[in-house]
């Protein structure tokens, strides 16, 4: 498995050696070890998967301390782009973002630790987005970004009128109106 950086150091793109002949294709999706040398320990409690059509865009999520959450984040079927908005108080590369596109032909994996706001767009007919979570679901600390903040500057790969957001993405708030967040040790 390939370690690959993206424009924000914290965040991280591992693409698996695939192995395939005429009869499919295997590839490690997780391997403990080669993910500790790079983003170190972490212990992942849950795991979480959904089923989404074209245009569907999911976020910008994050929770709020003490119930922050790291994600390691793929693509079983389709295609979407991924984002990770850097809302970590102090940092270097608070209010930037990254976005990278996994899916099932590329089978990259994209790691986006705690502190960061993390969304996608389905660009494929369906997706089946599949993570594991370092920490549990919060409901009483969830918070968000709202996906189309001109500050930020995202490009979805979307025209905006095909996009399909939840009402609570709808009505995150922009940018400038969250707390950053501050992390512990």
């Amino acid at each position: 498995m390939q370690m690959i950086q993206t424009s924000i150091p914290d965040v991280l793109l591992f693409e698996p050696k695939v192995f395939g002949d005429e009869r499919g294709w295997f590839f490690e999706s997780f391997r403990q070890d080669i993910f500790e040398q790079y983003a170190g320990c972490h212990r992942f409690v849950q795991d979480n998967e959904a089923f989404s059509r074209y245009g569907v865009l999911r976020g910008l999520h994050y929770q709020k301390p003490p119930y922050t959450q790291g994600k390691l984040v793929r693509v079983i079927q389709g295609s979407v782009l991924d984002v990770a908005v850097d809302v970590r108080k102090g940092s270097p590369t608070f209010g930037q973002y990254t976005a990278q596109l996994l899916s099932d032909q590329n089978h990259r994996i994209m790691w986006v630790p705690r502190g960061f706001a993390h969304g996608y767009a389905v660009l494929s007919e369906t997706a089946i987005f599949s993570y594991k979570c370092d920490n549990y679901y919060a409901p009483s600390h969830d918070a968000g970004i709202r996906w189309n903040d001109p500050a930020l500057g995202i490009d979805w790969r979307l025209p905006e009128s095909d996009v399909s957001l939840s009402d609570k993405d709808q009505r995150q708030p922009m940018f400038h109106e969250i707390d950053p967040v501050v992390l512990t040790s």
